[in-house]
């Protein structure tokens, strides 16, 4: 669909209340955040860092309980932010869905004479429903004497627009998983893969096992290599309702069985496949095809409900997982009687950025997940969000959970790890070809959020290692 930028309005903050997990942070009074001349020399040291590296900065630190500006630069003016942009995804969900909320994915038709004419699958947005959930749903099935099935239909209903969310279409020859495409109902987070296993000698033929069967028309072959060689594995797609891949290139003996995954083009029928297979697996033949359909009147035959909202959110906070972040950016801008699209879900994080004060013009929304040279943020949008989502006592907590830890887990498991024994940062990373970001919190001695900071950086191609270095001396200062 036409990209469309969404223009955030002022709004007034919300009343503090929260609560983090207990965690003492080192050199601190339990409220005393850092002074703020100290925080402004981190502020200057940063930007001086970041114009040496002829890049940009827009840098805000605040103190989350009294919102006084420790330090700013060029606060105000947005940039690309990479996946800082989840940040404002993840609040919008918690607000709008709610932290025990659980997507509903289930199987519809009607049972007689102990087969199925049409099983419908619906996965209602459900961004975890892999081969592990289709197996427990067939499972019922077989529970309730189903012993055969005519046709798979596959619902997608109730969405409009490309399955391709806004500003992935930057890179279409590129089919590595971060850039797959969202559907109502999707199955591995809309990806194929192919395992390639060795043979037992040189110069034999690999074995290849697909999932799901039947969506990939495989041509091609992988030859095993000796065990002094490295892995060279090829695999060439040309998108289609089905995808063709041609295989090519060698493995070495004895290096076990390799996973090749990549997305898939259009998801509309791929968890039909995945069914399909599952179904035949467990003794329930398909004697007809998989299609698209939706059967509004039919009986509820197996049902799985997913994580819940606050557990999936880690997804997008401790892994910057693009797929589930879009998943729920179009489930959280959905209207109440379920009709969803990227114009809805821009909308929507236009209406949470507002409640949460952001001002006008600051940030700019076109995706979920940040990906590509889409959306726009200023430092001060984000620590107004990051601060207001942190004062809420109904989303407060759960928001902060969802963040990495740093020098602990996430994407920021390798970095901050002199501060992993007190876990005082909670941050949002963000990395594009010419952007870095970091935004999040510093923690208090009573383990609630003190300090709300976010670095973005432009300009920086060629150069985001020495960047990312540079936010992080940055906020190890802070830390202090």
């Amino acid at each position: 669909m036409p990209a469309a930028f969404v223009l955030v309005a002022l709004a007034v903050a919300l009343s503090p209340e929260s609560h983090a997990d207990q965690t003492p942070q080192p050199a601190a009074s339990a409220r005393s955040a850092a002074p703020a001349d100290e925080a402004s020399r981190a502020v200057s040291e940063l930007a001086r860092k970041i114009e040496k590296l002829g890049g940009t900065l827009s840098a805000s630190v605040v103190e989350v309980e009294s919102g006084t500006v420790l330090g700013e630069h060029n606060s105000h003016e947005p940039l690309n932010p990479a996946s800082n942009a989840k940040l404002l995804t993840a609040g919008m969900v918690l607000e709008q869905l709610g932290p025990e909320h659980r997507f509903v994915a289930g199987l519809t038709g009607e049972l007689k004479d102990r087969r199925v004419e049409e099983l419908t699958l619906r996965g209602n947005w459900d961004p975890s429903l892999d081969a592990a959930a289709l197996r427990g749903l067939v499972r019922q099935l077989r529970v309730r004497g189903v012993e055969s099935v005519n046709h798979v239909l596959v619902d997608q209903a109730r969405f409009s627009g490309s399955f391709t969310p806004p500003a992935f279409e930057q890179q279409p020859a590129e089919w590595a998983p971060f850039r797959a495409p969202v559907a109502p109902t999707s199955y591995e987070r809309n990806t194929v893969t192919v395992w390639v296993t060795p043979g037992s000698e040189p110069q034999d033929v690999a074995k290849l096992n697909v999932d799901p069967l039947g969506f990939l028309e495989l041509s091609g072959s992988v030859k095993t290599s000796s065990d002094s060689e490295s892995e060279k594995i090829g695999l060439t797609l040309t998108p289609g309702s089905t995808l063709k891949a041609k295989l090519g290139g060698s493995i070495p003996v004895g290096s076990g069985a390799v996973p090749a995954i990549r997305r898939v083009e259009d998801p509309s029928l791929l968890a039909g496949y995945a069914l399909r297979a599952l179904l035949e697996e467990q003794g329930i033949p398909v004697k007809g095809e998989v299609r698209p359909g939706s059967k509004a009147r039919q009986s509820l035959l197996a049902s799985r409900p997913s994580p819940s909202v606050a557990e999936l959110l880690a997804r997008l906070g401790k892994d910057s997982d693009n797929f589930t972040a879009e998943m729920l950016f179009l489930a959280a801008g959905a209207s109440s009687d379920g009709e969803a699209s990227f114009g809805q879900a821009q909308s929507g994080a236009l209406a949470h950025a507002k409640l949460r004060g952001v001002p006008d013009g600051e940030w700019l929304v076109q995706n979920g997940s940040g990906l590509f040279q889409a959306n726009k943020a200023s430092a001060n949008a984000i620590t107004t969000l990051l601060r207001n989502e942190a004062r809420s006592s109904r989303t407060g907590p759960e928001y902060v959970a969802h963040l990495a830890i740093g020098g602990v887990d996430g994407t920021l498991k390798k970095r901050f790890k002199p501060l992993a024994k007190s876990r005082v940062v909670r941050a949002k990373t963000g990395t594009l070809a010419a952007s870095v970001a970091l935004s999040g919190y510093v923690l208090g001695s009573d383990g609630r959020p003190l300090l709300a900071f976010s670095f973005i950086s432009g300009s920086v191609k060629g150069k985001t290692g020495q960047a990312r270095d540079a936010i992080d001396d940055a906020v190890l200062a802070l830390a202090r």
